[in-house]
């Protein structure tokens, strides 16, 4: 996996944090996870020019990817719903403080761009082949 410094992270959270609070969200308070994926969306940043979501798979296109551009458009209504996103990176006050069940969020993603990134994903691993 791509080496991302600590400082680089800490300052991809500082600033992620001023949008969190604006659109009303938290982060997850297990630090040590969200900084794992503030790192991923960092390396998504130098691989693909844009932080997509990683825990989905990306095509390398930003008009196919950019619904999965983090937060991801379906970001807020999982948070409605289910108390949290995809991948759980932002959450609801009542996540957050255990005041609602953490439950599994179902894929929102259209089918045809999930089948995009597993296009793109089988492609690179030919290139490495």
């Amino acid at each position: 996996m791509q080496e991302v410094s600590p400082e680089r992270i800490e300052e991809y959270r500082r600033k992620m944090e001023k949008l969190v609070v604006r659109k009303g969200f938290h982060f997850n308070k297990d630090r040590q996870m969200v900084n794992d994926l503030l790192k991923s969306l960092l390396i998504n940043m130098d691989r693909y020019g844009y932080a997509s979501c990683p825990c989905r798979l990306a095509s390398g296109e930003y008009s196919l990817d950019r619904d999965i551009i983090c937060p991801c458009v379906y970001a807020a209504p999982d948070i409605e719903e289910y108390g949290s996103c995809y991948c759980t990176l932002y959450v609801s006050k009542e996540w957050k403080e255990d005041r609602i069940p953490h439950v599994y969020v179902p894929e929102r993603r259209p089918p045809e761009k999930v089948e995009a990134g597993l296009k793109a994903m089988a492609g690179q691993k030919q290139e490495r082949s």
